[in-house]
């Protein structure tokens, strides 16, 4: 049995591209009720636009701790509340440490690490007190296996996965779920994909996954049953894993 996401209220970060907008899109079509987060506020009320019903644009620099404390408020304001926070935005910086640029990793940190501790704070007290709701973090491979060609990048992923595995064990008492959502290489815009008949030929090379594949299996853990909680969720194209 799975549970109905309808009518319920979904905060979403890094929701104008890639991941995220398939998100929006996939929960906008099981009767979800949106706030969509990104820094682009063209690229925002572009997806507002296009999902139409009662969702909200907050444009919000995530790498600004008041921008994310705002974020929240604005969507308790106006929604009242919030059941589902899929903390998504993020950056991925690679390369070797020896000649890395230490600012483009704070920046990182600020984005893939900080900024979602800031979220799922913000976000649980009303859902503990409401004994209901669900928090999804994008985490990666890169956060159960240090890859070598992207160290920071992958810390700051392993601190993702600390951080929810602790989490949940003090949140589960309160009927509170939270997980992560790892997937291995997406072919969008953070990868330097745009041209989709070049991401219709990697997917059928089984060389990587569409941003659909990762909100499907955003909806697959949302829509357990409330007795069921999905702590981790690794999604590779097959030739990533052999």
């Amino acid at each position: 049995m799975t549970q109905s996401l309808k009518g319920k209220v979904a905060l979403v970060t890094g929701a104008s591209s890639g991941i995220g907008l398939a998100s929006a899109r996939a929960l906008a079509a099981e009767g979800v009720r949106l706030a969509l987060v990104a820094r682009s506020a063209d690229r925002l009320e572009e997806a507002r636009a296009e999902l139409g019903g009662e969702t909200l644009a907050i444009p919000s620099d995530m790498t600004q701790p008041a921008d994310v404390d705002a974020m929240v408020a604005t969507a308790m304001a106006h929604f009242g509340r919030i059941d589902i926070l899929f903390a998504n935005a993020g950056a991925y910086v690679p390369g070797n440490a020896a000649d890395g640029d230490p600012d483009a990793w704070d920046k990182m940190i600020q984005l893939n690490v900080s900024s979602v501790f800031r979220a799922v704070r913000a976000v649980l007290p009303g859902m503990i007190e409401r004994r209901s709701g669900d928090i999804v973090v994008t985490s990666s491979v890169s956060g159960h296996q240090a890859i070598h060609w992207e160290p920071v990048y992958s810390a700051t992923k392993h601190a993702v996965q600390s951080f929810v595995h602790g989490v949940r064990r003090q949140v589960g008492p309160h009927n509170v779920r939270i997980g992560s959502l790892a997937p291995g290489i997406v072919l969008n815009g953070l990868w330097g994909m745009t041209d989709p008949e070049e991401i219709e030929r990697r997917v059928a090379a089984h060389g990587g996954l569409r941003n659909e594949d990762v909100a499907d299996a955003l909806l697959f853990m949302l829509t357990r049953p409330p007795h069921a909680t999905v702590r981790d969720l690794v999604l590779l194209p097959q030739n990533q894993d052999i």
